[in-house]
């Protein structure tokens, strides 16, 4: 049965790579460097934290696709979703429960969603000859901000993370922070940053890259030029890569889509594509996405021998989160007089109140005949602003009474000794 693509179907290849990530959450035997002293091998995970992971970037990919449809996405959820609970480790009270909400960690103690985070970062970095996942994070403080230790031990502990105080104020501190995002992503983003609002305080980062080579290549010679029909029923001439083997595969009728497994080395890592019937269209087949859904679809591959043919493709993507996070339920997050994040620092001596300026998002793939290769950054940046005026009149001052009406001032004078 010839099944074509239409219009921006190239996008959901890209987009099931972060299928990836969760494909290899239940294998602990990877060792992840000498970062985390502190924590006993083996380090558990909470499937719930897993789950939460899922369901959160399910929720997420929606709420963008709402405002970017026909367009290509491509995102990192657990890139997003660790920069933004190594945040959540210095937030307190309401604007806690809003941000775990939001990523479907609620009812999880910080403990265990600590400890799964590190050992998701531990499983995911696995031993495979044919893959390269590396997964690093860090903080990026202003100098002068006193930050609690609490909260940095937090995130240097479970998740690795390099903490660096910086002069915010010096021309190379953005590239300096710029060219750790480079380093990390393995040159495939070159900055997260264009430049330091001056209210900046913190950035918490987050770089993740992947480059997996097929299980079974594609023979170059086979690639061919081929028609890939838009969705606004043009065509445009691609180059195909094609080959015949034995993958792991799925067809849904009721749903109108066939998917496919593309697995990477020695398998404990896929590329999953989604590819709904000529009679359907992608925007049909997104309205039945979700977690639930996804789930019971993995259970359901079984493997057969299959033509193949996909196309060659790279996509860069960039996203600013402030919204789609807002709507998703953690907009007090964002709110800078209503934010409580007083797990971070010592607001009493900071004077200010800590709120989140931005969440920023960039992910790259590009896929060949050899296999894939992906980078994601996501950013938290964390602002000041300042709290209630005070006025504590305990010095010297001068005062007057003044009649507001006529403007007249009836009396003026001094106090330097009450």
């Amino acid at each position: 049965m010839n099944k074509k693509w239409t219009g921006e179907k190239i996008f959901l290849c890209a987009m099931c790579l972060v299928s990836l990530i969760f494909a290899g959450c239940n294998n602990l035997s990877a060792i992840f460097g000498d970062e985390i002293q502190d924590i006993a091998e083996p380090v558990s995970i909470d499937t719930n934290v897993v789950t939460a992971n899922t369901h959160f970037g399910f929720d997420l990919f929606d709420e963008i696709r709402k405002s970017e449809q026909d367009k290509n996405i491509f995102i990192s959820p657990l890139s997003i979703s660790t920069a933004l609970a190594m945040t959540l480790n210095g937030a307190s009270n309401e604007t806690e429960q809003a941000m775990a909400n939001t990523l479907q960690l609620q009812g999880l103690d910080p403990e265990s969603i600590n400890t799964s985070y590190a050992g998701l970062r531990q499983a995911l970095q696995v031993a495979d000859p044919k893959v390269i996942l590396t997964i690093a994070n860090s903080l990026w403080a202003r100098q002068g901000i006193p930050f609690k230790q609490d909260f940095l031990q937090r995130n240097t502990q479970f998740f690795g993370a390099e903490v660096s105080t910086l002069d915010f104020a010096d021309p190379n501190t953005l590239t300096t922070i710029n060219q750790w995002v480079n380093t990390n992503t393995n040159g495939k983003i070159e900055k997260i940053l264009d430049e330091i609002n001056p209210d900046a305080v913190l950035f918490l980062i987050n770089a993740i890259y992947f480059k997996g080579t097929w299980q079974t290549e594609f023979d170059p010679l086979h690639t061919r030029d081929g028609t890939f029909h838009l969705g606004t029923g043009d065509e445009k001439q691609v180059p195909m890569m094609t080959r015949t083997g034995d993958y792991r595969s799925y067809e849904n009728h009721e749903e109108k889509f066939q998917a496919i497994s593309l697995p990477y080395g020695d398998g404990q890592m896929s590329m999953y594509i989604f590819l709904p019937y000529s009679e359907s269209d992608l925007n049909t087949f997104l309205e039945g996405l979700n977690a639930e859904n996804w789930e019971s679809w993995m259970s359901q591959f079984h493997e057969k021998e299959v033509f193949l043919s996909i196309p060659k493709f790279k996509l860069e993507y960039e996203k600013t989160l402030n919204n789609p996070l807002q709507s998703l339920g953690m907009g007090i997050a964002f709110a800078p007089m209503a934010a409580d994040f007083s797990r971070m620092a010592d607001l009493e001596t900071l004077g200010k109140n800590l709120y989140i300026g931005e969440v920023l998002h960039k992910a790259v793939v590009e896929v060949n005949e050899e296999g894939t290769e992906a980078a994601a950054v996501t950013s938290v940046g964390i602002r000041t602003t300042s709290l209630p005026p005070q006025f504590i009149a305990d010095r010297p001052f001068f005062f007057a009474i003044r009649d507001n009406e006529t403007k007249t001032v009836l009396f003026m004078g001094t106090v330097v000794a009450p």
